[in-house]
């Protein structure tokens, strides 16, 4: 069985979070720097079986595309020529920097724990993840 993945995409890192096997859990993997995102991912499709990988889609309150989406359209196209057969999917990721901040919050994780931006990438990743498994 092969697992799905999530990248919150960032100009400088990349949150990543993978599902188990059965596609039920979501899991924070790790934060990696943006410019060597598509290298970890060539390793990590090597190692694991991965089906989908769902990208993060950044809007504005107002429906409008982010910033950042001019970046995530150039990794897309990179990533289609490097992994030609592994399909993504493009996911609204609107509030989930916030929803991660406040699950970590929930959880007990400490204020300075809290403060690494990396840290709120993967929670990031993992939320994007698993609300894609519940629908």
């Amino acid at each position: 069985m092969a697992r799905i993945m999530a990248l919150d995409f960032g100009t400088k890192r990349t949150g990543i979070a993978v599902s188990d096997e059965l596609k039920m859990i979501a899991s924070g993997l790790t934060t990696v720097k943006t410019p060597e995102l598509l290298e970890f991912l060539e390793k990590y499709f090597k190692e694991e079986k991965v089906e989908l990988v769902l990208v993060g889609e950044p809007k504005q309150k107002d429906d409008t595309a982010s910033a950042v989406e001019v970046y995530i359209q150039q990794f897309l196209k990179i990533f289609s020529k490097k992994f030609p057969e592994m399909p993504f999917k493009r996911v609204d990721e609107r509030f989930t920097s916030k929803m991660a901040f406040q699950s970590m919050i929930d959880s007990g994780v400490k204020k300075k724990k809290r403060r690494d931006k990396a840290l709120i990438d993967e929670v990031s990743a993992t939320i994007i993840l698993q609300t894609y498994l519940y629908e």
